[in-house]
């Protein structure tokens, strides 16, 4: 017989446990979804801290009567560190999605924007600083907050990437080359 002949066993055991290891992983995804979810909720928050869409657009700037008697340091944040609606965006996590959002009644209307009328045709009344406004209607623009930014893209990705990559290398010993 001329030509060559090569012949080739291989110990697969090593990469047998490693799939093993990865199918945990996906088996429960939820400890991946839950620290996606943190971070998507600290880059949220992140996001009233700097006045911001998720897409880096600055947020329409308030109407400066209701500005000059607001209560906190800018768009959308009230008194103290991260209290009102941007201290209240949390997530939920389940097997293959998360979940971020607010449960604050206002929360839509301050994302999306839209007109709040008063019940019954009356008038709003509310207070401005040290004014008293009476209006037909008040129309808030679309602030969003909410939503996956570039930099969200490549921290979920790092997170899937992280685990996948402890799932497949934790307990393997080292795996030496043969010439």
């Amino acid at each position: 017989m001329t030509g060559v002949v090569l012949n080739t066993r291989m110990d697969i055991s090593e990469a047998q446990a490693g799939f093993a290891r990865l199918g945990a992983v996906m088996a429960d995804t939820r400890p991946v979804m839950r620290a996606i979810g943190t971070g998507l909720v600290t880059s949220t928050q992140d996001r009233f801290d700097a006045g911001h869409d998720p897409d880096g657009a600055a947020w329409k700037p308030l109407n400066p009567v209701y500005a000059a008697g607001k209560r906190g340091p800018g768009i959308l944040r009230e008194r103290g560190m991260r209290g009102g609606l941007q201290g209240s965006i949390t997530y939920r996590a389940g097997s293959s999605e998360v979940q971020v959002g607010t449960n604050k009644i206002y929360g839509a209307i301050q994302h999306f924007g839209g007109t709040i009328l008063p019940k019954g045709g009356g008038r709003l009344v509310f207070k401005m600083g040290n004014r008293v406004v009476h209006a037909r209607s008040v129309t808030l623009p679309p602030r969003p907050y909410l939503g996956i930014s570039s930099s969200d893209q490549v921290m979920i990705l790092d997170v899937v990437e992280g685990a996948l990559a402890r799932a497949v290398t934790s307990g393997s010993s080292s795996v030496t080359r043969r010439r």
